[in-house]
């Protein structure tokens, strides 16, 4: 048999992108894995074919949190309204809370609701610190499932489980959308740890009843009401998946040529900013520093190209008016140069 081609590869790339260093060089000694994107055909969505589950360690030195950004804090807020609205507030039950930022944003206007995720810190008695299993007891509640399913294997089999575990029920449902990547050409945007990428039409073809699909977020993320007792069986799901076409990758989608050895400066030591340093090294360029706004990064190292992660003030010490700062995300543009003042040039790299 003839192997197909990836619809897009990439080789070593760090396998947790959210996992920051105390060192420069323990960041550059971080777990490495590869890259390549195939369409599935028992499921229609594009996966990386070469991830190996074991690679990947979940615990207290994941950090993903967004919610120190006043953009994110809108985004947040206008999925809480979501939830509300199609979840209602009693009986909620966050699947991958993280440090449960979103769920006690929830609580704490009104909302009963618990969660689990193993790299929780925090000393909520609602969240179990564990992985999601049929042993926690969740039964009959409405599920949250914000950026879980693009990290699981096998995202069918998951929300099958969560189906069985709970008895059906309503699930909200939140990924990165394949579609906008692809539009933007957006290469930082696909990662080792994301395992499966999704356009809008997957949902329709895994449940037979949704309330809700749409894009957020500025068009970055997909947000999904569904029944989970609407699962389809696989063999249907594989028949609906046949019929779709594949997705078009660009066929040089990846880093532009290095123009110039000038070094930059990031804005956004998260996912984005993690793969744009590394592949701008790989090319010849050369990062200084990334700046993030969230403290639990600050003074450690992205993973694999080791560049330093700085707080706004010491970017600020360090840095002379005239810098040019490149923003990993265009949804936080207007807040970076709010903070950067004018004397710092700014540019989203998403902004074209």
């Amino acid at each position: 048999m003839i192997a197909r081609k990836p619809l897009y590869s990439v080789d070593a790339l760090p396998v947790l992108q959210n996992r920051v260093y105390p060192t420069a060089d323990e960041a550059a000694a971080c777990p490495r894995g590869d890259l390549r994107l195939e369409l599935d055909a028992e499921c229609g969505v594009v996966r990386n074919a070469a991830f190996d589950a074991s690679l990947v360690r979940y615990d207290r030195h994941y950090n993903n949190e967004q919610s120190h950004s006043a953009a994110f804090e809108r985004h947040l807020a206008q999925v809480g309204e979501i939830v509300r609205r199609h979840l209602g507030t009693r009986r909620l039950f966050e699947v991958g809370c993280g440090k449960a930022a979103f769920l006690e944003r929830l609580a704490a206007g009104g909302c009963e609701i618990g969660g689990c995720d193993p790299t929780y810190e925090g000393d909520n008695p609602a969240v179990i610190r564990e992985f999601f299993s049929p042993a926690l007891g969740v039964r009959r509640r409405q599920l949250v499932l914000r950026h879980v399913l693009e990290h699981v294997a096998d995202p069918v089999a998951f929300l099958r489980l969560l189906g069985e575990a709970n008895a059906g029920g309503t699930i909200y449902i939140e990924v990165p959308c394949l579609d906008w990547i692809l539009a933007r050409r957006a290469w930082f945007d696909l990662f080792y740890e994301h395992v499966n990428y999704f356009r809008l039409d997957d949902f329709s073809r895994l449940f037979g009843r949704l309330s809700l699909a749409c894009r957020v977020f500025g068009g970055q993320y997909l947000a999904v009401v569904a029944d989970l007792g609407s699962l389809r069986e696989p063999a249907a799901i594989r028949e609906l998946a046949a019929a779709e076409p594949e997705p078009s990758f660009p066929a040089d989608l990846g880093p532009p040529p290095v123009e110039s050895a000038a070094e930059e400066v990031i804005w956004g030591a998260a996912s984005k900013g993690v793969i744009y340093a590394l592949l701008r090294q790989r090319g010849g360029g050369k990062v200084a520093a990334a700046v993030d706004v969230n403290p639990a990064k600050q003074g450690g190292f992205l993973p694999a190209s080791g560049v330093p992660i700085l707080a706004p003030e010491e970017f600020f010490r360090r840095f002379p008016r005239g810098t040019t700062v490149r923003v990993m995300n265009g949804n936080y543009l207007a807040e970076v140069r709010q903070t950067l003042g004018d004397g710092y040039p700014c540019e989203a790299i998403d902004d074209h």
